[in-house]
């Protein structure tokens, strides 16, 4: 007989796991309250990087059930998902995503729905990536500068190459605008 795992994660201490044991439990999942596991952490950090995670795995066995409430339970991070859902797959572990309809993740359909939002995912990356290039280029061709502002004014840069030019040593011109020695070096680098 295959037991019931849920696997509840927060990210923060001012949230709750309960709202996610009450919505699995009233999807008709009987759950133990020994295996609920409950954890607060990032979903930016990798499932198997999680401690309450790790220890999960360890106690999950052959023919279990895991469920989550929604794929970000177990990660933010497509590839993340995905590889962690595959590692379950290959136990024999079977995943629940409630708010997939509540579809086996390890079954052919729920390895379809993986594929999909990966390529989502990747799409949106891709996007992103076109957008922030465009804007990128939009301020260029403006003639906005980019990048942050030189923490020198440029009578002060005029100084800082004169002085180098003059000998003056990195750590001394640094201190002396009150910079860092890569500021300086900046400077001298956009001659």
């Amino acid at each position: 007989m295959s037991r019931v795992f849920a696997y509840c994660r927060v990210s923060t201490v001012d949230q709750t796991h309960k709202n996610q044991v009450l919505e699995i439990e009233a999807a008709g999942f009987k759950l133990e309250s020994r295996r609920v596991i409950a954890e607060t952490v990032s979903g930016s950090t990798p499932a198997m990087e999680r401690e309450g995670f790790r220890k999960l795995i360890d106690r999950l066995d052959w023919h279990d059930v895991l469920v989550v409430t929604k794929l970000d339970r177990l990660g933010r991070n497509a590839m993340d998902v995905r590889a962690t859902v595959e590692k379950l797959a290959e136990m024999q572990v079977r995943v629940h995503c409630l708010a997939l309809g509540g579809v086996d993740l390890t079954s052919a359909a729920g390895k379809m729905t993986m594929a999909m939002i990966a390529a989502v995912a990747e799409f949106e990356r891709d996007l992103l990536v076109e957008r922030t290039q465009a804007g990128l280029s939009r301020a260029k061709a403006q003639g906005k500068k980019l990048g942050r502002p030189s923490a020198l004014t440029g009578e002060q840069q005029e100084t800082v190459r004169r002085r180098r030019k003059e000998g003056a040593s990195l750590g001394e011109l640094a201190k002396e605008f009150g910079v860092s020695r890569s500021a300086i070096q900046r400077v001298e680098r956009t001659q």
